[in-house]
């Protein structure tokens, strides 16, 4: 797949991927992986759009039925640190099932995560995208910027 860096605009990296189009989330190019940025009313919010456009890289997520669901909990203090927890966390998830997950919920509280992914396991129908094997700390950020918080990160395919 060609990366194309259009100057002044967003870029929506890469192409072929079925992420519905949301205010506030696009990709960015970054070397061989794909950096990915999203925002939400809440870290919860964003940290939940991150986890939607990590698995759209996989597939279309309007293929993928929540038929099946999977608990997620970790203690992270540090809101930066804690979003590359929660992505890989769900990541391991997925490839431990065999699952690809399409929704997600998060709350926090003292440092607690509590998050439910809802969906499949793989099948024939569910167009198959780019692998992400994990998040990275590249490009980690977490900030609250003009009434929204902001997350970026980069993730390896």
């Amino acid at each position: 797949m060609e990366k194309r860096n259009l100057p002044g605009k967003p870029l929506s990296f890469p192409e072929r991927t079925h992420l519905a189009e949301k205010k506030g989330s696009f990709y960015f190019p970054h070397e061989a992986d794909i950096g990915v940025e999203v925002s939400g009313k809440t870290p919860e919010e964003a940290f939940v759009r991150m986890a939607e456009a990590t698995f759209a890289l996989e597939t279309d997520l309007s293929t993928v039925r929540p038929l099946q669901s999977v608990d997620i909990s970790f203690r992270e203090a540090d809101m930066e640190l804690a979003l590359p927890t929660w992505i890989n966390l769900l990541l391991s998830e997925s490839a431990i099932r065999g699952f690809i997950l399409c929704r997600f919920e998060l709350e926090r509280q003292d440092g607690e995560w509590k998050g439910r992914a809802l969906g499949e396991p793989w099948r024939a129908r569910h167009p198959r995208g780019i692998e992400v094997k994990g998040a990275t700390l590249t490009g980690l950020s977490v900030r609250r910027e003009n009434g929204l918080w902001k997350a970026r990160l980069v993730v390896d395919v």
